[in-house]
């Protein structure tokens, strides 16, 4: 799997529209009398859209390629993912702020006692 900063770019902006058409175009038969399972199913799409929207705003942010996600911008002469360990050792939580409102980013970094992160080959 690889991603680049222009097609994750591209991506962010178009998923807003795919959501705005999901909304506009959504139909749900039933009524509110019995479980319905065309409601949860439109919901969880839903929630994906939300989803993805982080995803990606969370994929452009780590500029590293991690483990066998590769960011094209991010890899060795010999296109294995390379690692940022400097910039990139924390965790990461994206919070929601409400329909419209950029998310708001959480970190908290990470500290080895055990283990010492390392360039991996997967060759």
């Amino acid at each position: 799997m690889a991603r680049n900063k222009d097609g994750l770019t591209k991506a962010l902006a178009e998923i807003p529209a795919i959501r705005e058409e999901f909304y506009a175009n959504v139909y749900i038969p039933g009524t509110g009398q019995e479980l319905n399972q065309s409601l949860e199913r439109a919901g969880r799409v839903a929630d994906f859209l939300e989803f993805a929207e982080v995803m990606v705003l969370d994929a452009l942010e780590r500029k590293e390629s991690c483990g066998c996600h590769l960011r094209e911008e991010s890899q060795t002469e010999e296109h294995e993912a390379k690692r940022d360990d400097v910039h990139y050792s924390h965790v990461t939580v994206w919070e929601h702020r409400g329909v419209g409102q950029p998310p708001l980013l959480h970190q908290e970094p990470l500290e080895f006692e055990a283990v010492t992160p390392s360039q991996r080959s997967y060759k």
